[in-house]
């Protein structure tokens, strides 16, 4: 059978069900309806959440995945689209919503996220995504560089949210993969930045960029104006905690898995302001990348083919690897 040229048939792509993931090849290869796009993906990312989607994060079942590049191969209503390479915000909204009828449509009611709720993701050769999600790659950003798109854009989701002026003393603490982007990001504010790091190899990239960096034993109590904290966890959330001044944000930028303890009658006394961080828009980050003013290349520790899926996820658990890719 076949539509529009293109014949329907299976496709590789890991498959996650009951906190297992396998390599299939007889996943079916998705049919878009007429106001979505049919991309072959180029390459592919895999975050901490995917790794975390594996342990059972979220009850997910389907194609895992949500950062790539890819090319569009059919558009039927639209098909100047065709041959583009692309990327996708994550979430698919309703349009409908009084989140989204009020323009907050990363917070729609009813949204799917591509490979963690309700959609398959990228880790497979084919993806059907809306139009109205897809974002055109300019020429000068190579797929290395696209595919960290989604991201970047969270990263950059921190300055929409909070005012950084110059001279701010600002301190990330989480230096893995995220970390290091938002760091990225925030040296662009002419702030007054720290980075807590683990690793020489994390060390080494962001001093490239000429970021500071600091250890653990170098925080201290009420160091800074700002904290962003990306580990996700109650250590990191308690450091954070104690490093920031009276009055000052505290962003977090990492979910936590199970519960932590919150002294909530000191932030009211400290007047500490928690902003939480999430999905961010991607046309900054792709103006950010197609500038040249961040380059986040250096972040790839390996490339994987799509068939040795589960090897690469195994290899981006390691302690210390940063970014592995996938390609079909």
């Amino acid at each position: 059978m076949c539509t529009a040229g293109f014949i329907i048939s299976n496709m590789n792509a890991l498959w996650l069900e009951n906190q297992k993931i396998s390599y299939r090849s007889d996943i079916p290869q998705p049919i878009p309806p007429a106001a979505d796009a049919l991309v072959k993906i180029r390459l592919a990312g895999i975050c901490t959440t995917d790794l975390e989607m594996v342990k059972g994060y979220y009850p997910f079942t389907g194609v895992p995945g949500h950062e790539f590049v890819g090319e569009v191969v059919q558009s039927i209503s639209d098909p100047e689209w065709v041959g583009k390479r692309v990327v996708a915000d994550i979430n698919l909204v309703c349009g409908k919503c009084e989140a989204c009828l009020h323009g907050r449509s990363n917070h729609c009611m009813n949204r799917t996220t591509i490979g963690i709720k309700e959609h398959d993701g990228v880790f497979g050769e084919y993806i059907s995504l809306p139009l109205t999600n897809l974002h055109s790659i300019p020429e000068n950003v190579s797929d290395e560089k696209a595919v960290f798109v989604e991201p970047l854009a969270a990263a950059a989701q921190i300055l929409e949210q909070v005012h950084i002026l110059p001279g701010m003393r600002v301190l990330v603490i989480g230096a893995g993969r995220l970390g290091i982007l938002c760091s990225m990001v925030l040296s662009l504010t002419g702030c007054d930045l720290k980075v807590v790091v683990h690793q020489p190899r994390t060390k080494k990239i962001l001093e490239d960029c000429g970021i500071r960096t600091i250890t653990n034993q170098d925080v201290t109590p009420e160091m800074a104006d700002l904290v962003v904290e990306v580990t996700g966890s109650a250590e990191g959330f308690a450091q954070a905690r104690q490093a920031v001044r009276g009055g000052g944000t505290m962003v977090l930028k990492s979910t936590f898995k199970g519960e932590t303890a919150l002294n909530l009658s000191s932030l009211v006394v400290e007047e500490i302001t928690l902003v939480g961080s999430r999905c961010g828009s991607f046309l900054p980050a792709i103006r950010l990348l197609e500038s040249g003013q961040i380059d986040p290349t250096p972040l790839i520790d390996a490339t994987y083919p799509l068939k040795d899926g589960l090897n690469a996820l195994e290899y981006a658990a390691s302690r210390g690897v940063l970014k592995v890719l996938l390609t079909p």
